[in-house]
């Protein structure tokens, strides 16, 4: 019986006529676990070995000892295992243990959580004591967790997540028997999910991974009609609902996919399970694709869609305008005078951002409506000098004017006082060792830039009213972009050996009209005018036409973010 690499485990057993098609509730398993003194085989050692055997979801034993590894065991591992120097002092040498854990192993398939680990440490003391390692079967659970769940059930693949989520009856702990007991009812919970795929026997379990669904081969005749070319496709249910959309430059060859082992997806297979056709719409250029995808993505929110269903949950920084201006966060900008500064992923980074700029211009942070002809209470930032208390009428409307306009160079162009306001406060806090602290200024200091460089970025391309952009390939001539306050409006494919000059005239001639947006922000989502500046700054691309202008600030922000000095010095928690 030979061994070799396989899909699933660190190695799959060959298996011979006799065990072919053998049942995995016949199959013995032992479950291991080990406890090292750090993470390489070559310079760390064993100090505890778990093994449970199990065969048809009985428990037939188990195998538990700690090991002397006979090197001191490092501080951060004991305080991790609760094994200490003293715990291991009248243990067993390794090559007292070994030879009964192979005993106890004989004629099973290993299994271990991460594999590699665990069998690189045991095939290192086999090696080391003259041992021939047996040709075990082993399988990682990890691995096959990875094959198996999706991000919806399982965020990661750790061991405690797994535990949970199987409902395991023993908790990980670091301890090497436990974390064995936990992993026996994590393997048999993916082995009732592998049986949802016709997963019965040790054999198809090794060739889990390159398996092809019957659902998606019954599919196969989907991808009939769908043509070459760049373009986009879009999978739907007997109701008409859209389930998936995607791009490709070969729409043909990529539909094919999702029929073959080529496609290892679970939810790409209960997808195809559940369409009854693909549409497709065909593109002159792969950008032309790409942009449509996320349109029509952000259009249907497909379910099996994971990236770009909302568009519109993003968060901005706004500056009102007024008499005694304020920073709020909101979704959308208007056309109302106002100041804004992102779009953000989240509210938790517009509120880092909005926490920075408090940091460096005392404006204020009630949200109470001012008036410069009544006077209200003010609130404690005006004792901290945090605020002018233009609330009790300590500061003009003039006055507050000049903290309002530095805040707005600030978000628009030079966001320079910002990074020594909070560098400034973050140094002494290093310096005084207090880095949980110096962590809160860097994170707010790093959205702020972040969101600042995103902002000029974008209302740089959505102020130009129009920028036409072409780039060379290396087989059919120029790929042609019209991009309209930030909106791809037209796109085309000039052909080799033929003046584009007519061709990029027509095509401007029947280019969408797009009108600006608000703020001056593009008039398109912020991932298609991030998609578009990408290709603006690929490679070989030339700017033919330009209506406006396309400009960033002197001392914009995206320069800055790669010179913030303190900001970036230092990890949580870690001494720069």
């Amino acid at each position: 019986m030979s061994t070799d690499v396989g899909p699933v485990g660190q190695q799959v057993t060959q298996p011979t006529f006799d065990d072919l098609g053998t049942p995995l509730s016949d199959v013995t398993f032992v479950v291991v676990d080990l406890e090292t003194t750090g993470g390489s085989p070559a310079t760390c050692a064993i100090t505890e070995i778990g093994a449970v055997k199990v065969s048809g979801g009985q428990v037939l034993g188990e195998f538990h000892t700690l090991v002397n590894p006979g090197v001191a065991i490092p501080a951060f591992i004991s305080v991790l295992t609760g094994i200490t120097d003293a715990a291991v002092a009248q243990a067993p040498r390794i090559e007292a243990v070994l030879p009964a854990f192979l005993e106890f192993a004989a004629g099973a398939t290993l299994v271990a959580h991460n594999a590699p680990f665990d069998m690189g440490f045991l095939k290192a003391a086999a090696a080391e004591l003259g041992i021939e390692w047996p040709a075990f079967g082993v399988l990682d659970t990890a691995r096959l967790a990875r094959r198996t769940l999706d991000r919806d059930e399982a965020p990661n693949c750790k061991l405690s997540t797994l535990a949970r989520l199987f409902h395991a009856t023993t908790t990980p702990s670091h301890r090497a028997l436990d974390d064995a007991r936990a992993t026996v009812d994590v393997l048999h919970g993916l082995f009732e999910r592998v049986g949802c795929f016709g997963v019965t026997t040790i054999d198809e379990l090794g060739t889990f991974s390159t398996r092809v669904h019957p659902a998606q081969q019954r599919k196969r005749h989907l991808a009939d009609a769908v043509p070459r070319g760049p373009g986009v496709y879009l999978f739907r249910d007997a109701r008409q609902r859209v389930l998936y959309v995607g791009k490709s430059v070969d729409m043909r060859s990529r539909v094919r996919q999702y029929f073959t082992a080529a496609e290892g997806r679970r939810r790409m297979a209960e997808m195809v399970a559940a369409a009854e056709e693909v549409l497709t719409q065909p593109s002159t250029t792969l950008l032309e694709a790409e942009v449509r995808e996320l349109r029509m993505i952000a259009e249907y929110k497909p379910p099996y869609n994971r990236r770009s269903r909302f568009p519109e949950k993003v968060s901005y920084l706004k500056l009102t305008a007024g008499p005694f201006p304020r920073l709020s966060i909101v979704r959308e900008v208007k056309d109302d005078g106002s100041t804004y500064l992102g779009p953000f992923g989240s509210r938790r980074q517009a509120e880092h951002a909005r926490d920075a700029l408090h940091e460096t211009y005392p404006l204020r942070q009630c949200t109470q409506p001012l008036s410069q002809h009544s006077a209200k209470s003010a609130c404690i930032l005006a004792e901290m000098q945090r605020c002018g208390a233009p609330c009790e009428g300590r500061q003009s409307v003039d006055e507050y004017a000049f903290v309002v306009e530095a805040a707005a160079e600030a978000m628009c162009s030079d966001a320079r006082p910002v990074l020594d306001a909070l560098n400034c406060r973050m140094s002494p806090l290093i310096d005084d060792e207090r880095f949980e602290e110096a962590v809160i200024h860097r994170d707010r200091l790093r959205a702020m830039l972040s969101g600042s460089a995103r902002s000029q970025r974008l209302r740089a391309l959505g102020g130009a009213a129009e920028l036409v952009a072409a780039r060379p390939t290396p087989e059919a001539g120029w790929e042609i972009a019209v991009i309209r306050h930030g909106r791809l409006a037209a796109a085309g494919l000039a052909e080799r050996g033929v003046s584009p000059r007519p061709f990029i005239s027509a095509l401007r001639s029947g280019a969408d009209l797009v009108p600006p947006a608000n703020g001056g922000f593009p008039a398109a989502s912020a991932e298609e005018a991030e998609l578009l500046l990408r290709w603006l700054d690929s490679s070989g691309v030339r700017l033919v036409h330009l209506d406006g202008v396309w400009a960033s600030p002197r001392y914009g922000s995206r320069g800055l973010e790669s010179t913030a000095g303190t900001a970036a010095s230092f990890q949580r928690g870690d001494r720069p």
